[in-house]
């Protein structure tokens, strides 16, 4: 990924505030909802039992 160049005539502000701990706990709460909602999305996993054919299951069939 390259850097991303500043527009000319163009200035850039920040203003850094905390963080309260309401915006903390609401942050908190959004990525819980979204980690529920994204697993009732998946596809429950497929599970696959390989068995053995027996020798003599084989020679019955031939």
């Amino acid at each position: 990924m390259g850097l991303i160049k500043e527009p000319l005539d163009v200035d850039f502000y920040v203003d850094s505030r905390p963080i309260t701990e309401e915006d903390l706990q609401a942050f908190s709460d959004y990525i819980k909802a979204d980690k529920i909602k994204r697993a009732k999305k998946l596809k429950p996993a497929r599970i696959i039992i390989k068995t053995k054919v027996s020798d003599s299951h084989m020679a019955d069939v031939r």
